[in-house]
């Protein structure tokens, strides 16, 4: 019997189907890395922006984030207080996140 160039062998098969389960298995530690380093930045970014501005009221919204972030105000040192209470509330969210997706895969992977 004359085989199909058509038809890919078996193993390049398993193989892809090992590739597949590779790229849908995402790194929950790295994406909440990955995440808390983007928000605790964006805040530093923010906050310090925000007091080279200046003005009257300086970061009256930003200065909401108090409330939930306990010591964070609109200054300098608000700014690393604020950096690491959001790299935290990022690690967490990109953490479940990768979490979730890599359980929502693997339920849909035959």
């Amino acid at each position: 019997m004359i085989p199909n160039p058509a038809d890919p062998p078996r193993a390049t098969l398993e193989n892809d189907q090992a590739t597949l389960t590779t790229i849908l298995d995402l790194n929950a530690q790295v994406l909440g890395l990955t995440l808390g380093i983007m928000f605790g930045a964006v805040l530093f970014v923010a906050t310090n922006f925000l007091i080279v501005k200046g003005g009257e009221h300086v970061g009256a919204t930003l200065q909401l984030l108090g409330q939930f972030f306990y010591g964070y105000k609109v200054t300098l040192l608000g700014s690393f207080i604020g950096a690491c209470y959001a790299f935290v509330v990022g690690f967490i969210a990109g953490y479940l996140i990768g979490t979730i997706y890599t359980w929502i895969a693997k339920l849909r992977t035959p």
